[in-house]
């Protein structure tokens, strides 16, 4: 299942958080590690820029949302802990979207 999220960024924080991605991308084992525990397959992250500020889309292919959620929020992966720490001080808030379409095959 596609997961999307969309988040505002605060004012100034966009180097830190170009910075951090980078980062994460060359910390391939450890992000893989964390997808293990999370039943994740493929994450991507883009930056737009929206008309009030910077907004970090956050895709993500899940087995299950919910327990990619609570294995992400429940890890003690170093990666992890980074990773929410950076996101706290970089996002502002969610930025809600109107979903227009959607059409997914059934796997059974």
């Amino acid at each position: 299942m596609l997961y999307v999220s969309f988040y505002a960024i605060r004012d100034g924080e966009v180097d830190h958080l170009r910075s951090w991605m980078k980062e994460v991308s060359q910390r391939k084992d450890e992000a893989l590690a964390s997808y293990a525990q999370e039943g994740t397959r493929d994450e991507l992250a883009y930056l737009v820029e929206g008309k009030s500020g910077p907004v970090l889309v956050y895709i993500a292919e899940v087995e299950d949302p919910e327990r990619a959620r609570e294995a992400f929020r429940s890890s003690k992966l170093p990666i992890d802990l980074e990773h929410r720490q950076v996101m706290r001080q970089v996002v502002s808030g969610r930025v809600e979207a109107e979903l227009l379409y959607e059409c997914a095959v059934d796997g059974t």
